[in-house]
């Protein structure tokens, strides 16, 4: 398996299904853009296969990650992934947000990789879910939502939002050369509560 510390687990490694996965370049960003502490506790919403919830338990050591899927397949698959890495700080849960992040103890980062058309709701239910100086990520795929999703940490009062878009073209070997293979961009949207210290 993955003996490095570095993140950027390549794709293959991962059991995959007929479920979408973020891909191991956007993992990379992403999870810089999450800025996490090694005991942080973090949801991932939308976890699909797990590949990004398995990124961000090994980078928590000490932390917890709380794994959101609404898809049978996906809650599966997610705790395929989680054994065949050896991870032990994940709690999965089958659910659709913002219902199923009832209950759970206050995060330090959120991670929206699937709304499921409900991100209005899922972020009402983050801001009252992060901690003081909380951190919320997006990932986006489609204009609608990054539009929507700019819209609403805005009105919602998050700070510091940040927008990067993402294109990520792979040369895999073709025969006796290298073709360009392009993945789907993404956005990622990134922003701050505001802390107790600020005073606002």
């Amino acid at each position: 398996m993955w003996k490095y510390t570095s993140p950027g687990i390549p794709d293959e490694q991962f059991i995959r299904g007929n479920i979408p996965m973020t891909k191991e370049e956007i993992r990379v960003l992403t999870l810089a853009k999450a800025r996490l502490l090694a005991d942080a506790t973090v949801y991932d919403v939308g976890a699909g296969t797990g590949s990004l919830t398995v990124e961000m338990a090994r980078l928590v050591p000490e932390g917890q990650v709380f794994a959101i899927e609404r898809e049978a397949e996906g809650v599966t698959l997610i705790k395929e992934n989680c054994l065949r890495f050896g991870i032990s700080n994940v709690t999965v849960l089958c659910g659709k947000a913002p219902e199923a992040m009832d209950n759970l103890p206050k995060a330090n980062v959120i991670f929206i990789g699937g709304s499921g058309g409900e991100l209005a709701g899922i972020l009402d239910k983050a801001r009252a879910c992060l901690k003081p100086a909380g951190r919320i990520v997006i990932n986006a795929v489609t204009l609608e939502t990054l539009t929507s999703a700019q819209r609403l940490l805005e009105e919602k009062g998050f700070e510091e939002i940040e927008i990067v878009s993402l294109a990520v073209t792979r040369w895999p070997r073709k025969g006796r050369s290298h073709m360009a293979e392009a993945l789907n961009p993404v956005f990622i949207i990134s922003g701050n509560i505001r802390s107790v210290e600020d005073g606002r």
